[in-house]
C-alpha cells in the first residue's frame, strides 16, 4: 500500500491537508476524504515534463476502478511487442480519466464554496443586534393594520405574470418575421450578380453601413439598389444610343457582314434587356416585402386597437385626428358663410366622367363595396363625404345615426348600400335628378389610410330621358364648387378603356387647376385598355402627362376588377396584382412600379392630403378668428343688452312660454267657462229657435197644437243639429281663450320675434285637435232629457224664463226695426235734419210698407202669409198711385212687417204672463191666459245651462289637456324641422347669433385639431 511521507505526495494532497492542521502525512491515502482520494495524483509534480516510469507498488485509481482484488501483475518486459500493445490499448481510458477529474474538481469547489458561504452567512446573522426590544418605536396602528390586512388575499388578487405577459405583443412572432425578412433580403441581394456588378455599389458602401441593422435598413438598402439599377439601365441605354456608327466598309458581297459588329450590338441589347428584367424583378420583390411588412403591422395594430377598445388600458378615449378634422368639415358644410369667410380646408374631391370608375376607386381605398351600383345608370346623385380612419374593426356609420354597419358581413354591406341610396333619393327634390346636399359617412378599419374624400356625381355630356333638363349644368356647378377650393386635392378619374378624346372631366379639371399643383390623375380599367388598344404606348403617354392638356402632381394606373358587382375587395386586389406582374406595361418599362395598384394610390393621396392640411389649416384658423372678431363687434354695437341666443336657444325659450300659456287655461274659473259657453251657444242657435220653432208654433190656434209642434221640432233639432252646434261652440271658445291668454301674456319681457312662431303653433294645434266623438252622443242624450222637462218648480225660475223671453224678443224686434229702416230709407226727420234722400227702391219699399200697414190694422189677427188675392189687391192699389211693384217685393216687405207685428204682440203677452205662475201651477184650468211660450223659453234656457255645464266639464277635464298635448307635439315637430324653425324665427339678430356660434365652434375645433396635429409630429 502506498504511504505518504513528509517529503512525498502530490500538490493536491498538500493543499487539502496542510501541515499546520496537525495531520501527519503518514496517514494512509485510503483514510483521506473520498472526494480527494478520487482526484489524487499518482505522481508528484516536480516540473519535469517527462512522465516517470510505471511502478508496481501503486495503482492508478479512478471513479471507474475498484480496489485491487488480485495481486499485481508482473511488470512488462522491456523488449517485446506485448508491453507496447498494452500501453497502446489503455491510452483512451487514461484520457477519459483525466477529463473526469475536471468534473470532480468543479463539483468539489461548488460544495466547498457553498459550505463556506453558509458559514459566513450564519456568522453575519449572529453579529446582527436583536431588534425585538425596539418594537415600541413602531406605532400601534401599524401592527393593527398588519393584522387586519390579509396579505395572502392581496397577493392572490394581483394579476399573474402569465396574464400580464398576454398584454404584451408577441415578440417571438415579430422576431421570427424580422429574421425571415432579413434572410430573404440577404439571400436576394447576395444572389443577384447584376446588382453587385454596378460601379456605384462601392461608392455607396460607406453610406450603407448605417442601415445594416434593423428591418428599415434592409428596405432602404433595397431601395438604393433599385435606384442604382435604374441608373445602370439608363447608362447602358445612353451608351448604346450615343455610340458612333461604325465606318462603312468597302464594297463587298452582302452575304458577308461584319460578325464582330453584330455580335457587339446584340450583346448590348441583351444586356439592356437583362438589366430591365432584373430591375423589374427587384422592384416586385421590394413591393412584396413592403406588403408583407404592412400586413404584419396591420395585424399587430389590430390587436393593440382591440385591446384598447375592450378597455384593457384604462385611459381616456380621445378622438382620432381625422375624426376631429371631419367634424370641422361637417360644421362648415352647414355654415352659410358671411363676411367672405369661405371653406378652404383641404379634402380629396373625386371627379370623373359617368361610369369611369370613381366609386370603384373609392371602394378600393375604403376596402369595402359600400356604394350602390348600377349598369350604366347614374347612381351617385349627391356628394358623399367619406371619412377614412383606422380602427380595430371594419365598420361604417353615418354622421346622424348611431348604427354601425359591419363591413365584414354581406348583409350589413347590402343594408349600407340601400341606406345610401335612400338618402340620395331623399335629398333630391321633386323634379330634379341630382342634389347638392352632402351625405356624411365614416369608415373605420385596420390598415385604412386616414383622409377625407368627397365622391361627386359623374360628369355627363348629354341629358337622357328621365333626367331634369338642368342636370348637366347642376353637376358642373357642384363639381366646380368643390374644386374651386384652392386647398382641395382633385382626384381625376379617367376611364382607360375608352378613347381619351371622349373625356369631359379633364377639361373641367384643367380649368380649375391649370398648373396641376393639386391634381392626381388616375387611369382606371388598364387591363381593358391594354387588351383593346393597338398601341400600348398610348397608355404610356397618358401616365406621363403627354396626351392630355391637363397637368397633375402624379399619374397612377389601377385595375378595379373584372366588371362584376359580386367581386370582393380581396379578389380585386389579387387580380390587380396578378395583372401588373404579368403585364408588359411594367415589363417594357412603360409604367413604373410606384405608379400602379390602388395601394400605392391610396398612400400617395393620403400623404398629399396631410401635407396640404399641415400647410393650410393654421391659415384657415386665422381667417375664422378674424371673422369671429367682426361678428362679435357687430353684436356689441347693435344688441348690447341681449344675450347671444341662436335659433335653437330662442326656440326653446319660446317653447317654454307657449307651454306656460297653455297651462294657464286650467286657471279659468268654471263660472267664466259656463257664462261664455251659454252666451255663445245661444247666439249660435237663437235664430233657429225663433224662426223654425217658436214662430211656426205660435201660428197655431190652441195650446195643444202649440206644444205638439214644439215637441216635434225640438226632437228633430236635438237629433240632427244641436249637439254638433254645441261642440263647435265649445271648440271655438277654447280657441278664443287660448288666443286671449297668448295675447295677454305679452309684457315688457315679451320678445316680438316669437309672434310668428306662436301664431303658427296655435293654428297647427287647433288644426290637429279633434273633439272626442263619444262626447257628441252623450251630449245628445243630456240635451234631449233637458228639453223634455216642462216642470218649473218655483217663481224665480218662472221670472227668469220671462226675462229670458223678453230679452230675446226685444233683441229680435230691434233687429227687425233695423231691417225695415234700411229697406224704406230715412224718415222725414233724417231727411230734414241730415239732408238724406230715399233711393227709388227705398221709395217703392216705403209705399209698399204703408199699404201693408193698412192691411194689418184692418186684420190684427192676420196669419203670417199673404194670400194671392191680397197680393194682387196691394199691387193694384200701388199701381193706382203710380208705383210699379213686383209681387215678390210685396211678400218680402210683408214678412218683415208681420215679424215686427208678431214680436210686439209677443212682448205684450210676455208682460201679461209675469203674473201667470199661479195659473201655470193649475195647468191654466179655468183661465183665459195661456203662457206656453214662457214654458218653451224656460226649456230652452235650462237646456243652455245644462249644455254649458257639460261642455265646461269636458273642456277642463279632457280637452284642455289634449290641447296641451297637441301643442307639445307641434312644438316637438317644429323643433325637428330645421327649415320650419328658420322660417318662423327670422331676423338679422337670429342670423348673427347663428353665425357667431358656428364661427366660434369652428375656431375652437380647428385650434384643438392644430394642437393634436403638432403633438403627432
Amino acid at each position: 500500500m502506498l504511504r505518504v511521507g513528509s517529503k512525498a505526495g502530490c500538490m493536491a494532497c498538500r493543499i487539502v491537508v496542510p501541515t499546520r492542521t496537525g495531520v501527519r502525512f503518514r496517514v494512509p491515502l485510503q483514510k483521506l476524504h473520498p472526494l480527494y482520494r478520487a482526484i489524487h495524483h499518482r505522481y508528484y509534480g516536480n516540473g519535469n515534463s517527462q512522465r516517470p516510469p510505471h511502478r508496481t507498488a501503486a495503482r492508478y485509481f479512478t471513479s471507474m476502478s475498484r480496489l485491487p482484488m488480485r495481486p499485481p501483475k508482473p511488470p512488462p518486459r522491456s523488449g517485446g511487442g506485448r508491453g507496447y500493445q498494452q500501453q497502446r490499448n489503455f491510452w483512451v481510458a487514461r484520457l477519459a480519466a483525466r477529463l473526469l477529474r475536471l468534473r470532480y474538481i468543479l463539483l468539489g469547489g461548488a460544495v466547498g464554496g457553498g459550505y463556506t458561504a453558509k458559514k459566513t452567512y450564519d456568522e453575519w446573522k449572529d453579529m446582527l443586534p436583536d431588534l425585538s426590544e425596539y418594537n415600541w418605536l413602531v406605532p400601534d396602528f401599524v401592527w393593527e393594520l398588519s393584522q387586519q390586512i390579509d396579505l395572502e388575499k392581496l397577493a392572490k388578487a394581483l394579476p399573474e405574470m402569465e396574464e400580464i405577459a398576454k398584454l404584451m405583443p408577441d415578440f417571438d412572432k415579430i422576431g421570427e418575421n424580422f429574421t425571415l425578412l432579413r434572410s430573404l433580403l440577404t439571400s436576394e441581394t447576395s444572389g443577384d450578380p447584376p446588382l453587385k456588378a454596378t460601379d456605384s455599389s462601392t461608392a455607396a458602401s460607406q453610406d450603407d453601413k448605417q442601415y445594416k441593422k434593423g428591418l428599415l435598413g434592409e428596405l432602404v438598402l433595397i431601395q438604393q439598389q433599385i435606384q442604382r439599377h435604374e441608373e445602370e439601365v439608363r447608362r447602358a441605354a445612353a451608351a448604346n444610343f450615343t455610340r458612333p456608327p461604325p465606318p462603312e466598309p468597302a464594297p463587298s458581297p452582302p452575304s458577308n457582314p461584319s460578325p464582330p459588329h453584330h455580335a457587339r450590338k446584340s450583346s448590348d441589347k441583351e444586356k439592356i434587356d437583362q438589366l430591365q428584367e432584373d430591375l423589374l424583378r427587384t422592384q416586385l420583390k421590394y413591393q412584396r416585402m413592403l406588403e408583407r411588412l404592412e400586413k404584419e403591422n396591420k395585424e399587430l395594430r389590430k390587436v393593440v386597437l382591440q385591446k384598447d377598445d375592450k378597455g384593457i388600458h384604462q385611459r381616456k378615449v380621445k378622438k382620432s385626428l381625422i375624426d376631429m378634422y371631419s367634424e370641422v368639415l361637417d360644421i362648415l358644410s352647414d355654415y352659410d358663410a358671411n363676411y367672405n369667410t369661405q371653406d378652404h380646408l383641404p379634402r380629396v374631391v373625386v371627379v370623373g366622367d359617368q361610369s369611369a370608375g370613381k366609386t370603384s376607386v373609392l371602394e378600393m381605398i375604403a376596402q369595402a363595396r359600400i356604394f350602390p351600383r348600377g349598369s350604366g345608370e347614374m347612381m351617385t346623385r349627391s356628394p358623399v363625404k367619406v371619412t377614412l380612419s383606422e380602427g380595430p374593426h371594419h365598420v361604417a356609420l353615418f354622421k346622424d345615426s348611431g348604427r354601425e354597419f359591419d363591413l365584414s358581413k354581406e348583409e350589413d354591406l347590402a343594408a349600407l348600400r340601400h341606406e345610401i341610396e335612400l338618402r340620395m333619393r331623399k335629398s333630391v327634390k321633386e323634379g330634379q335628378t341630382v342634389s347638392s346636399e352632402t351625405i356624411s359617412l365614416s369608415v373605420k378599419g385596420p390598415g385604412i389610410q386616414r383622409m377625407v374624400l368627397v365622391d361627386l356625381p359623374g360628369v355627363i355630356s348629354t341629358v337622357t330621358a328621365g333626367m331634369a333638363s338642368d342636370t348637366k349644368e347642376t353637376i358642373f356647378s357642384i363639381s366646380k364648387a368643390y374644386m374651386q377650393n384652392p386647398n382641395a386635392i382633385i382626384l381625376c378619374i379617367q376611364d382607360g378603356s375608352v378613347d381619351a378624346e371622349r373625356s369631359i372631366v379633364t377639361d373641367l379639371v384643367s380649368q380649375m387647376d391649370p398648373h396641376g399643383k393639386r391634381t392626381i390623375f388616375v387611369l382606371t380599367k388598364v387591363d381593358l385598355a391594354e387588351k383593346n388598344l393597338a398601341s400600348p404606348s398610348r397608355i404610356q403617354q397618358i401616365v406621363e402627362g403627354k396626351l392630355f392638356p391637363m397637368k397633375a402632381l402624379g399619374y397612377f394606373a389601377v385595375v378595379t376588377g373584372k366588371g362584376s358587382s359580386g367581386e370582393s375587395i380581396d379578389s380585386i386586389k389579387d387580380y390587380e396584382e396578378d395583372f401588373f406582374q404579368n403585364s408588359r406595361l411594367l415589363r417594357d418599362g412603360m409604367l413604373k412600379a410606384h405608379q400602379v395598384t390602388t395601394k400605392n394610390l391610396s398612400l400617395a393621396v393620403s400623404d398629399c392630403f396631410w401635407k396640404m392640411v399641415r400647410e393650410s389649416v393654421e391659415q384657415q384658423a386665422d381667417v375664422f378668428k378674424a371673422s369671429r372678431f367682426n361678428l362679435e363687434t357687430e353684436w356689441k354695437n347693435n344688441y348690447p343688452r341681449l344675450r347671444e341666443l341662436d335659433r335653437n336657444e330662442l326656440y326653446e325659450k319660446a317653447k317654454n312660454e307657449i307651454l306656460d300659456e297653455v297651462i294657464s287655461l286650467s286657471q279659468v274659473t268654471p263660472q267664466h267657462w259656463e257664462a261664455i259657453l251659454q252666451k255663445k251657444l245661444w247666439e249660435r242657435v237663437s235664430t233657429h229657435v225663433i224662426e223654425n220653432i217658436y214662430l211656426p208654433a205660435a201660428q197655431t190656434m190652441d195650446s195643444g197644437t202649440f206644444n205638439t209642434t214644439v215637441d216635434i221640432k225640438l226632437k228633430q233639432w236635438t237629433d240632427k243639429q244641436l249637439p254638433h252646434k254645441a261642440l263647435e261652440v265649445a271648440w271655438e271658445t277654447l280657441q278664443e281663450e287660448f288666443a286671449r291668454f297668448m295675447a295677454e301674456y305679452k309684457g315688457k319681457d315679451q320678445d316680438d320675434i316669437f309672434d310668428k312662431l306662436k301664431e303658427a303653433v296655435k293654428d297647427e294645434s287647433i288644426k290637429r285637435h279633434k273633439w272626442n266623438e263619444r262626447a257628441m252622443d252623450s251630449l245628445r242624450v243630456i240635451q234631449h232629457n233637458a228639453l223634455e222637462d216642462r216642470s218649473i218648480t218655483d217663481k224665480p225660475q218662472w221670472d227668469a224664463a220671462i226675462q229670458f223671453m223678453e230679452e230675446t224678443l226685444q233683441s229680435r224686434l230691434k233687429d227687425t226695426e233695423t231691417v225695415i229702416a234700411d229697406m224704406v230709407g230715412p224718415d222725414w226727420k233724417q231727411r230734414w235734419l241730415y239732408w238724406k234722400n230715399r233711393t227709388p227702391d227705398q221709395h217703392i219699399h216705403n209705399e209698399t210698407k204703408t199699404e201693408l200697414e193698412r192691411l194689418l190694422k184692418l186684420h190684427d189677427e192676420h196669419t203670417a202669409y199673404l194670400a194671392n188675392d191680397e197680393v194682387t189687391t196691394v199691387r193694384k192699389n200701388l199701381e193706382g198711385r203710380g208705383v210699379e211693384v213686383d209681387p215678390m217685393l210685396i211678400k218680402d216687405t210683408w214678412h218683415q212687417l208681420y215679424r215686427r207685428h208678431f214680436l210686439q204682440k209677443a212682448l205684450s203677452h210676455c208682460n201679461l204672463c209675469k203674473r201667470g205662475f199661479y195659473y201655470y201651477q193649475r195647468h191654466f184650468v179655468d183661465s183665459e191666459l195661456e203662457c206656453n211660450d214662457v214654458v218653451l223659453f224656460w226649456r230652452i234656457q235650462r237646456m243652455l245651462v245644462i249644455t254649458a255645464n257639460t261642455l265646461r266639464q269636458q273642456l277642463t277635464n279632457t280637452e284642455v289637456r289634449r290641447l296641451e298635448k297637441n301643442v307639445k307635439e307641434v312644438l316637438d315637430d317644429f323643433g325637428e324641422d330645421t327649415e320650419k324653425k328658420s322660417h318662423l324665427i327670422t331676423g338679422r339678430r337670429v342670423q348673427l347669433a347663428e353665425d357667431l356660434k358656428k364661427v366660434r365652434e369652428i375656431q375652437e375645433k380647428l385650434e384643438a385639431f392644430i394642437e393634436a396635429l403638432h403633438k403627432e409630429k
